[in-house]
């Protein structure tokens, strides 16, 4: 996929590749995405890659779809590669997170006030948001984002939180602080390979002269 869309994998050692993987369920207020962390783990050589996955939201909960901050509605961050657009800084100036403080970020703005998301009908913007990547609850597992995520990415539990911040650190020693974030919507990417997928069967089809067989008969 990274080398489809043209995205940067980073493989010198330590170096965080940080993907969110937005999921096809479009119910809000739920952590059905992912937050996928490879990284390698090799100093020389070929490189050996460690491979995390974590339970989060990309999606802004009900109660911020409901209740704009901006009056153009609330932001859902657009899938894309935004490289070096994050740095370890305090989220809203209360805890360790990544913030956007790099290279700005596009976004599609809710603006309907309803619980449903809706990713394609509203109006795109770029810029810096504060779509931030942080933890929701400081205590456990989190079972409903609400209030936690008003377009931010957000991580359900925060044990795992705590531990994608050491790698961050890691990240940081080494490489500086500067982390990119890519997103995908597994929906996007669902619709696009059936697309692929038709158009190489009319293809298949128009090589053949316009028809194919089935079960030895003639279509």
């Amino acid at each position: 996929m990274a080398k489809r869309k043209g995205y940067v994998i980073y493989d010198k050692p330590y170096q965080l590749n940080i993907w969110g993987f937005r999921s096809k369920n479009t119910t809000p207020n739920a952590f059905d995405d992912e937050i996928h962390v490879f990284t390698n783990i090799a100093k020389e050589g070929k490189p050996v890659w460690a491979y995390m996955v974590f339970k989060c939201t990309t999606d802004p909960g009900t109660y911020w779809l409901r209740n704009p901050m901006n009056p153009q509605g609330t932001a859902i961050l657009n899938p894309g590669q935004y490289e070096n657009a994050y740095q370890l800084g305090l989220h809203q100036g209360k805890y360790k997170a990544l913030v956007q403080t790099g290279a700005k970020v596009s976004v599609t703005r809710d603006y309907d006030r309803d619980a449903v998301l809706d990713f394609n009908n509203g109006k795109t913007a770029t810029g810096f948001f504060g779509i931030n990547i942080h933890r929701a609850n400081k205590i456990g597992t989190t079972f409903t984002v609400d209030k936690h995520s008003a377009g931010c990415q957000v991580f359900k539990n925060v044990g795992d939180f705590d531990f994608f911040l050491k790698l961050c650190e890691l990240h940081r020693s080494i490489h500086g602080n500067r982390f990119t974030y890519t997103l995908v919507d597994e929906r996007m990417e669902e619709r696009k390979n059936l697309k692929t997928l038709a158009i190489g069967m009319a293809l298949v089809v128009l090589a053949f002269g316009g028809f194919f067989l089935i079960d030895g008969e003639e279509k």
